[in-house]
């Protein structure tokens, strides 16, 4: 396997790595909520974390299925901001889940040229990587605001790491890292 080869599976694995750990963490943090809570907006200037969701599942199929993937873009972002009901925790996590499969199965088919192609998407310029990481450091973004808004309503630490020692410096630290 040559560097560019090398590389390209690098990108490839983080990402879709990242990906995973943010799927598991919401789906940590969604055990610990009601029904009621998913739909819940702090104040009318948050979203409730139903509605990240739906946005995630929206980003993420704009930036990577559609764009990347070279399929027909229909999102309607308002909509996924718009909407205080109709689907439950199991249903919008199986949404969230569906589309991240789609983005991972978008991500390890993509070729070298998808990967340096650019092209628009919101109005700006992104290469298939640049889209990539967008879409990795948002859904990580996101997954962080329902963390706090779980830990907040339910004044508990997650656990997201338990059995994990994250103090250990070097060598020791897995693939894809902690931090």
């Amino acid at each position: 396997m040559d560097k560019e080869e090398r590389l390209v599976q690098e990108i490839v694995e983080n990402a879709m790595y990242r990906m995973d750990e943010s799927t598991r963490m919401i789906k940590k943090s969604l055990a610990e909520i009601s029904e009621e809570e998913i739909w819940q907006k702090p104040n009318p200037s948050l979203n409730s974390m139903a509605n990240l969701i739906l946005h995630l599942c929206g980003n993420m199929t704009q930036y990577v299925i559609s764009s990347i993937g070279e399929i027909e873009d229909n999102r309607d972002r308002d909509a996924e901001f718009s909407v205080n009901s109709g689907l439950t925790k199991a249903e919008l996590l199986h949404k969230l889940e569906d589309t991240v499969d789609s983005v991972k199965r978008v991500i390890f088919d993509s070729t070298v040229d998808k990967l340096i192609k650019v092209r628009s998407v919101q109005g700006m310029s992104f290469s298939g990587v640049g889209a990539i990481m967008h879409a990795v450091e948002h859904f990580s973004y996101h997954t962080g605001q329902i963390a706090f808004y779980v830990k907040l309503i339910k004044e508990k630490d997650l656990g997201f790491y338990d059995g994990v020692d994250l103090n250990i410096i070097g060598p020791q630290t897995p693939k894809g890292g902690l931090s």
